[in-house]
Formats: C-alpha cells, structure tokens, sequence
C-alpha cells in the first residue's frame, strides 16, 4: 500500500471514530433514550474496537517480522541463528505490547 491509501484508510477510522462516539451522544441529547446507546455501551464499543485493533496491529506485525525474517535467512544462510534470536525477541516484545493494548481495552470494558 502506498501512502495515499494509507492516509485515506486512516481518514476513514477517524470519521468512523468520530460517528460512533458523538452521534450517540447526540441521540441522547435529543431524548431518544430508547434507541440510542448508553455511556456504558459507548465504553463496551471502545474497549472492544480499540482490543481488536490492536490484535490486528500485532498480528501484521509478527507476520511483517517473520517474513523478513525468512526473506533474510534465505539471502544468508549462515547468519540464520542470529536472525532467529532477533526475530524471536522483538516478536515477543511486540506480543508483550499487543497483550498489555488488549488488557487496557478489556479494563475499560470492565469498568463501565
């Protein structure tokens, strides 16, 4: 993907974003409480949008990683260790910030 699709892909999370968090509030403005969501699923929504983009996040990056990975060994064979080390601990790193993104998702779930 070059740039342009990915300012639009973000354009396009942005007034997703946007949609999502204002136009309930407004619905509640308006008294239209049976049809409108609550703060409480407001924060339910949040919670599990923000845990599964972070999966997504993680998951592209481990699979980035493996394949350059790969990539890398096939080019040079006998640095295949060192490779294997260097992948094996930044996708333990990006796992460790993967699982913390889903725990503060969770957490805001949780708390409403």
């Amino acid at each position: 993907m070059n740039g342009t699709r990915w300012s639009r892909l973000a354009l396009g999370f942005l007034v997703v974003g946007f949609v999502v968090i204002f136009m309930p509030t407004v619905a509640l403005a308006q008294g239209a409480q049976p049809g409108g969501i609550s703060s409480n699923g407001v924060a339910w929504l949040g919670g599990a949008i923000g845990a599964g983009l972070a999966i997504i996040g993680g998951a592209a990056g481990i699979g980035r990683i493996g394949g350059s990975a790969v990539e890398s060994i096939a080019r040079q064979p006998s640095a295949a260790g060192q490779i294997s080390t260097a992948m094996i601990i930044t996708a333990a790193m990006i796992e460790g910030a993967t699982l913390f993104a889903v725990v503060v998702g969770m957490m805001a779930v949780l708390k409403a």
